[in-house]
């Protein structure tokens, strides 16, 4: 999801083309500006997040990112690699395992651990790992995944320009 690395094209794989054990990773760095848009995005203005003095005062002693901000990635990865475009959230669970500091190098896993024909949905594992390989997120999402093939142009997002 370092924009640099994305693909050109979104394409998805429909509920009969996926399998059970089927994955999608991509990788991330948490920079300043993720957290400042995340907090403008959402209107969590958390001082955990966004105010370095009252972070170095925490339990954590640094500003730390928004828990949803790894959430969102989950998401990201769920809507446009796996099962990709036209996937629906039903439901997600989430623990959040360690704090996500700035700069920090993620990983972001969805796996596929079961499929219901009948109501084309399916259940994914989720996970985000640090550089070491340590849990900082875990989970599950139930979804809808399409029946029918997508594949389109990623789409060319405007630029962002944050100014205090």
């Amino acid at each position: 999801m370092d924009t640099c690395l994305e693909p050109a094209v979104i394409e998805n794989v429909t509920f009969d083309e996926l399998a059970v054990g089927a994955e999608a990773h991509v990788r991330r760095t948490l920079f300043p500006d993720d957290i400042l848009l995340f907090a403008h995005v959402s209107g969590d203005v958390n001082p955990a997040h966004l105010d370095p003095e009252y972070a170095a005062h925490s339990d954590f002693h640094e500003i730390i990112a928004h828990g949803m901000w790894g959430g969102s990635l989950i998401s990201a990865v769920l809507g446009t690699r796996l099962p990709g475009p036209g996937t629906i959230y039903l439901g997600q669970s989430l623990r959040f395992r360690r704090p996500v500091r700035l700069g920090d190098a993620l990983t972001v896993s969805v796996k596929c651990t079961s499929k219901d024909a009948e109501r084309h949905r399916a259940t994914f594992e989720c996970r985000i790992t640090d550089r070491l390989g340590r849990d900082v997120i875990t989970g599950e999402a139930d979804v809808v995944v399409p029946m029918t093939k997508v594949r389109r142009l990623r789409p060319s997002l405007p630029h962002v320009r944050l100014e205090p």
